[in-house]
């Protein structure tokens, strides 16, 4: 890439680094970047926040609804980028053991309703993509959103009484189905 005609150099080094971010970020790379979310960052052990978001069909769904069962809430940048599609591709593999213990998977992008419906058709997910354009869920799980619309890929386990069991920071999407379901086996029956 090179500098257009009239261009000044830092607009020039500020457009590539814009893009090289922008290519980390959808792939679900971003070494170096700290991985804590401040102070007022959910803990396990902390109610789980509500939420309402519409999912790839067009229906609402919300947190209260799944009450009784572990829900596991995956935040992930952009649909049909290779880490979310890895990582997305990672749980429907693993649906039957998922089932097995009885879990809700959620997705949650700032994707649209179509974007998500291509997504979760094209790959044959078997659980709802929610989606949320205006970060509100990202805001209340306090979820980076990079870029202005590339949500942190964090994922946390709800346990049946609404709490936080279980929170991934950065997660490895190559790995990540099998920590969950680990940690969903070690969740309380009642």
């Amino acid at each position: 890439m090179t500098p257009a005609v009239g261009s000044s150099p830092l607009r020039y080094l500020l457009g590539v680094a814009s893009l090289v971010a922008l290519a980390l970020v959808g792939c679900g790379s971003r070494a170096g970047e700290p991985t804590t979310e401040g102070a007022t960052a959910l803990s396990v052990g902390d109610a789980a926040p509500a939420f309402s978001l519409s999912n790839q069909d067009g229906q609402v769904r919300t947190l209260a609804e799944y009450r009784g069962k572990p829900v596991v809430l995956y935040f992930y940048p952009r649909d049909a980028t290779p880490g979310c599609t890895r990582e997305a591709c990672a749980f429907r593999d693993a649906w039957d053991r998922l089932q097995a213990t009885g879990a809700v998977v959620l997705g949650v992008s700032t994707d649209d309703e179509a974007s998500h419906r291509n997504f979760r058709n094209e790959h044959e997910l078997p659980f709802d993509l929610l989606s949320d354009p205006e970060s509100v869920a990202a805001g209340a799980y306090h979820v980076p959103v990079r870029l202005g619309s590339f949500t942190a890929r964090h994922t946390f386990l709800i346990d049946r009484d609404g709490r936080v069991a279980q929170i991934w920071r950065d997660v490895d999407p190559g790995v990540h189905a099998n920590e969950v379901i680990t940690a969903i086996a070690a969740l309380p029956n009642e």
